[in-house]
């Protein structure tokens, strides 16, 4: 089983003309880039679940509803929200789409998984920070789903041979062949590999001024448009299997 997940970030380090880009114009980039990625996956009917950033979850009710519509799942990000922050978006955002919401994603920043339990989310998301570092770490260790207070804490998914993990930088840099070899090798010996990729990863570089490492400037916009296009198609052909994080978990 195949887990796309995107999340829903703005890009601080944006500029255009010499001028950084306001919270506002960062907005209806993020929002644009998700409206892109949603065409996409509806081009190849694909579902997918969105983790958007809490901190813009209650300024985005159109793009969310959007999602929702289009038979995809709606879960959080949280960056650097406090627990009332939290508990005050998902009030507000299931009050909006009529339905709760079951996952949470965290990399630097974690609340306790009592803390999230008392929230009623159902399962956890973590994910690690990704540099041009990473590949030369020891990756191993378990990728197993394992329940805490009942709660579904679900890692990340790494190449059993290669040793990469799933994150947004390796989806944009590797080429396409090799990382279609890396996603069948997983599934033939895990039962799931769960991908995610960052909106502000389909901003047009050649557009703005993008303040990020120079790896991290390989293959942005149009290119990642045509690589997840590319994976889509793939995946179809090769009748592989996808669904939303809340289908596959519960």
């Amino acid at each position: 089983m195949i887990l796309l997940t995107f999340n829903i970030l703005n890009n601080s380090g944006i500029s255009r003309n010499g001028r950084v880009l306001s919270d506002t114009e960062l907005l209806e980039i993020t929002h644009r880039n998700t409206f892109s990625i949603l065409r996409t996956l509806e081009n190849h009917d694909v579902k997918s679940t969105f983790f958007i950033d809490i901190s813009i979850a209650e300024k985005s009710t159109e793009l969310l509803k959007k999602i929702v519509s289009k038979g995809h799942e709606v879960a959080f990000y949280n960056r650097n929200s406090s627990l009332k922050e939290i508990e005050n978006a998902k009030k507000h955002v299931e009050a909006i789409l009529e339905k709760p919401v079951r996952g949470i994603r965290q990399k630097d920043v974690t609340i306790s998984v009592n803390e999230l339990k008392l929230l009623e989310f159902t399962y956890i998301s973590n994910i690690e920070n990704s540099n041009i570092l990473f590949p030369f770490k020891r990756l191993q260790r378990s990728t197993d789903i394992l329940e805490d207070q009942g709660l579904s804490i679900v890692p990340e998914s790494i190449s059993p041979y290669s040793q990469l993990p799933y994150n947004d930088f390796v989806f944009q840099a590797v080429p396409m062949k090799y990382y279609q070899g890396m996603v069948t090798e997983t599934l033939k010996n895990d039962e799931f590999v769960l991908i995610y990729l960052n909106t502000f990863q389909f901003t047009e570089g050649q557009d703005f001024n993008i303040k990020m490492p120079f790896y991290r400037k390989y293959n942005l916009g149009k290119k990642m448009e045509d690589k997840l296009e590319d994976f889509l198609a793939w995946t179809n052909e090769n009748e592989l299997a996808t669904a939303r994080m809340k289908d596959y978990i519960l």
